[in-house]
């Protein structure tokens, strides 16, 4: 008697090799072996830099396969999904970062068999997603203070220090500098003039007031949310903070915050630096920003009563 080897249904998984504090070698072990004894072969690849994620990501949206897995930080997810925005291919989660905002968002489980089997589960929904000249974002995009803080870590993670030592080493730096940026933005036929130490544009709304601060309700609302403010300094910046834990901040003297569809932000820089997702990258304005409503397909914990779209 001949005995066939058992043929499991495939899937790609994308991991970022620099993401978290994990081994990744083992975390890879570790996912063959999860998704295995849930009947599913596993193609898992390492990227060890930025333009592997982005390559590695497009042959597998490119590949016969319904669905593509990203594993790592809010960065990895963003490279990944930006792939499959506009198509019918779903985006599954393996939160292996330092903060994971959209998998918090989205309610996917932080342990790892628990996202696996939420994967294996398969259901999807449709999110919106933010975009920047042409350029994707899942969670917010930023001007000012946010990415210039981004560029100063990158510069103290370069010269060894670890990754929060090298943040808190950037944000004494940044706010010592204290950058003003002198913007125009226009949203919902309105026009905001002035000179402002950031600009966060968000993919839906986020709670601003509340000790669940950063955090969205939402993500299929069809709006972006901006929040700035202008003629602030440092300490006026402490008290915007204090505002918002106490729940006061929408009422703040000189802070704005409003949803749109779409947004422009001009000013007379040749360049700016605008993060996405996390990731600082070089545009020229004017910035158009717009949101596309259910672009993406992400696979979630199904809900109570929940349906899967």
């Amino acid at each position: 008697m001949i005995q066939e080897k058992e043929i499991f249904p495939s899937i790609e998984i994308v991991i970022n090799a620099g993401s978290g504090a994990d081994d990744k070698e083992a975390v890879c072990l570790r996912l063959s072996e999860f998704f295995r004894s849930n009947g599913i072969h596993a193609r898992i690849s390492l990227a060890a830099s930025g333009a592997e994620i982005v390559e590695l990501a497009r042959r597998a949206a490119g590949g016969p396969g319904a669905t593509v897995i990203a594993g790592g930080g809010d960065g990895t997810i963003n490279a990944v999904a930006s792939t499959l925005v506009g198509t019918d291919k779903m985006l599954g989660i393996l939160p292996l970062g330092t903060l994971n905002h959209l998998a918090k968002d989205l309610h996917i489980p932080l342990d790892l068999e628990a996202a696996v089997r939420t994967i294996v589960a398969g259901h999807s929904i449709r999110i919106d997603v933010g975009e920047v000249n042409g350029h994707i974002f899942l969670n917010n995009s930023g001007l000012g203070l946010y990415p210039s803080i981004v560029d100063q870590r990158e510069k103290g993670q370069r010269l060894g220090y670890g990754k929060w030592p090298a943040f808190f080493r950037a944000v004494l730096t940044v706010l010592r500098r204290y950058p003003f940026l002198a913007v125009r933005l226009s949203a919902n036929g309105q026009a905001f003039v002035g000179r402002t130490p950031f600009v966060f544009i968000g993919n839906n709304e986020y709670e601003i007031e509340s000790l669940n601060l950063g955090a969205r309700a939402c993500l299929d609302a069809g709006q972006l949310s901006l929040y700035m403010t202008h003629r602030i300094g440092r300490l006026g910046l402490v008290r915007l903070a204090l505002r918002a834990l106490c729940g006061r901040l929408r009422g703040a003297k000189d802070f704005v915050a409003l949803c749109s569809e779409e947004i422009w932000v001009e000013t007379r820089r040749r360049y700016v630096r605008v993060s996405i997702d996390g990731e600082v990258i070089i545009l020229p304005p004017p910035l158009h920003y717009r949101v596309r409503p259910g672009a993406l397909r992400v696979i979630v914990p199904e809900a109570p009563g929940q349906e899967m779209k």
